[in-house]
């Protein structure tokens, strides 16, 4: 699902096989698992600009020796992560605060 293309430059496939390119703002390693907080990467400019700016988070896992990134299943702890990610970026990044209502980001 996962392809490394540099230190900071990932592919990942969607479920249609679609190939995606993201930076890796962010790695975090917890007692549950392995996640990566994500900025996707367009080929035209035009795209960059009309992208909301979210953030994809999701886990690594490794899968007969590969590591795959897979969406974060649990609602909860893709919430922490999430939080965990927004606080370490907020100094980097301008980060806005994600509402109840938004939908979850992996």
């Amino acid at each position: 699902m996962s392809e490394e293309y540099g230190n900071n430059i990932v592919s990942v496939l969607d479920d249609e096989g679609n190939e995606h390119q993201f930076e890796i703002l962010d790695a975090i390693e917890t007692d549950d698992g392995r996640y990566v907080a994500l900025l996707p990467i367009y080929d035209e400019a035009e795209q960059a600009i009309e992208d909301d700016g979210e953030l994809v988070i999701l886990e690594v896992v490794n899968d007969e020796g590969e590591d795959l990134l897979v969406p974060i299943e649990d609602d909860e702890v893709f919430e922490e992560i999430a939080d965990v990610f927004q606080e370490r970026l907020a100094d980097y990044y301008e980060i806005n605060e994600i509402e109840e209502s938004d939908t979850p980001l992996s």
